[in-house]
């Protein structure tokens, strides 16, 4: 009843109800205003936050990189793991993320490094050293009251007086020589030699001893001193000549000439091309067998191919003949290694031979005497003479130092040198009427050389480019054969350009890591060459398709070459020690 009673009084008027209502013992209590607060509110977040992470640090492990905690940790807190379970092998339960050392974590300490180094070494040396977390020792403590906890940057006492003894010694010797009772004569005041000026200018402990030169040598020493004088002597001899051996010749022929006079080495006077048709080989005719290790080149005699020259690698260069008996002519030995090429001049009656021995030997082909001998110290892996009529008397010569090496035959005299390649030098081509030569290198490049210039004006090399071991001119000299370790044989153009001719490549043969030399038939309508696998390979010139292959040798075919004037006729050497002469 009090609440309608209130409610009506309400309704009443408007003015009524902001009126404060008077206290009667039967309406309600009047409302309380409420009370304010001058003090700052307070966040109990934070609070609340430190009071839950209290409760959860009960159970959370201690950070090894904190230095201050806050409570007492528990044993399992103290040894629990840092990041997940413990590893099996740990003992301590830390893991090996949180480990820098293999017994868990250690702490860096500023220690200097000389500190270090000094406690270190008197540890080592000593037995003890200073505790770095505070002034004691550690290690053998006997030892330290014996050395007075001296460190090993320290000099005793004892040491020092010495020291202190011996330099007032000197000082006491020096006086009496030079300051002395004693006169002293004033050139050896002067004489480096002698005891006074030793004295004078003594400044380290070395400087006592004389200067003077020992007269005699005993025995051991004597024995020795000749040893090395021989072994250098010996050493520097085969660096610079090459190593060397007596040159000697044996004639295998029944006489050396004939009835009229004529020389063996003549060619015969019927000796002329039937036709200038090629065919290709079909059959062995004959085969010359008497080297007794693999043959690595055979040249036949300048224009007429009567005698056929062969380099082997038992040391030994022979020459054979074609046409009549097919028997060996002539041994020539003066190698004491394998030797690598032969080259004969344009006329045939001398030639030249390069040795794994260092030496290139100039010979005389009809007697076997040797001219002239030539070395740099280096193997010579191509030599050739200037094609040029008058200019036979120069030598090319490339090397295994990278160098093409040029020589006056008649003055024993380097004469150029063309060292541009990065490799050693495998080939030398004479092209363009013999104004250039090509040459080719283990650096897979060609490089073309105005002859006499050791500047390069052409220079080919692409990144699928390999090796080229071999190379031949094309009887019409506008082509290069280049026999590629990537079983190929590529053609370049001799003309200004020197480029790649894309339509010509001869393959098919394997070829790999052997330098089976490549060579055309004389009207250059066939390409020839060996391989790895004993057989001769012929291609036809324009249409690059295989026209025939023959199994010639046991083991590698690394030479052949076509006879000047049999048009069908083909001498082939290999490895296995063996010419075989095919028609």
């Amino acid at each position: 009843m009090d609440l309608l009673q209130t409610y009506a009084d309400k309704s009443d008027g408007e003015d009524q109800s902001h009126q404060p209502s008077t206290s009667s013992p039967d309406s309600s209590p009047p409302r309380l205003i409420p009370s304010k607060s001058a003090a700052p509110k307070v966040d109990d977040t934070m609070l609340a936050l430190t009071v839950a992470k209290a409760h959860q640090s009960h159970s959370k492990p201690i950070d090894p990189s904190q230095h201050v905690v806050a409570f007492n940790p528990t044993y399992d807190q103290l040894w629990a793991p840092i990041y997940g379970p413990a590893h099996p092998y740990a003992k301590d339960g830390i893991a090996q993320g949180m480990r820098n050392h293999k017994l868990g974590f250690v702490e860096d300490a500023a220690i200097d490094s000389f500190v270090f180094d000094e406690q270190y070494n008197t540890f080592h040396k000593y037995g003890y050293a200073a505790d770095p977390s505070g002034n004691n020792y550690i290690g053998d403590l006997d030892a330290l009251q014996k050395n007075d906890a001296i460190s090993v940057y320290n000099i005793p006492q004892h040491e020092q007086k010495k020291r202190k003894i011996g330099k007032m010694k000197d000082v006491e010797m020096e006086n009496e020589v030079v300051g002395g009772e004693h006169e002293v004569d004033p050139t050896e005041i002067d004489n480096p030699a002698s005891d006074v000026w030793l004295m004078k200018n003594k400044k380290s402990p070395w400087a006592g001893k004389k200067v003077g030169v020992q007269t005699e040598l005993t025995e051991e020493q004597k024995k020795y001193a000749e040893e090395y004088a021989k072994k250098k002597e010996e050493k520097g001899h085969s660096v610079e000549k090459g190593e060397h051996l007596v040159d000697k010749t044996t004639f295998h022929g029944k006489e050396e000439r004939d009835y009229q006079g004529r020389s063996w080495i003549a060619p015969p006077k019927d000796a002329k091309a039937t036709n200038d048709h090629c065919y290709i080989p079909k059959r062995l005719i004959h085969t010359w067998s008497g080297h007794t290790k693999g043959v690595s080149a055979i040249r036949f005699f300048p224009k007429y191919g009567h005698l056929i020259l062969s380099a082997g690698m038992d040391t030994k260069v022979k020459i054979w003949d074609v046409f009549n008996s097919g028997k060996c002519m002539r041994t020539y030995m003066g190698h004491s290694k394998a030797v690598r090429d032969i080259s004969f001049c344009n006329d045939g009656t001398k030639f030249l031979t390069a040795g794994y021995d260092k030496n290139i030997k100039y010979w005389d082909t009809e007697t076997g005497q040797v001219i002239s001998t030539f070395s740099t110290g280096k193997i010579p892996y191509v030599v050739k003479l200037n094609p040029d009529e008058d200019k036979q008397h120069i030598l090319l010569a490339g090397m295994s130092d990278k160098k093409i090496v040029q020589w006056d035959i008649n003055t024993g005299q380097t004469t150029q040198e063309y060292d541009q390649h990065l490799g050693a030098v495998n080939t030398i081509t004479f092209v363009d009427n013999n104004r250039r030569f090509v040459t080719s290198s283990d650096d897979k490049s060609l490089r073309v050389w105005e002859f006499g210039i050791p500047v390069v004006i052409k220079y080919i090399s692409e990144p699928h480019m390999h090796s080229m071991p071999a190379i031949s001119l094309h009887p019409n000299t506008y082509w290069l054969a280049a026999q590629s370790l990537d079983n190929q044989i590529l053609i370049y153009s001799t003309r200004e350009r020197f480029q790649l001719n894309k339509k010509k490549r001869f393959a098919g043969h394997i070829v790999a890591g052997y330098a089976c030399q490549v060579n055309f038939s004389p009207d250059g309508r066939f390409v020839m060459s060996g391989d790895g696998e004993g057989k001769c390979w012929f291609w036809d010139w324009k249409s690059c398709k295989v026209f025939r292959t023959l199994k010639c040798h046991e083991g590698v075919c690394i030479g052949c070459e076509w006879h000047p004037l049999e048009q069908s006729k083909v001498a082939t050497c290999g490895w296995d020690g063996l010419i075989k002469y095919w028609d």
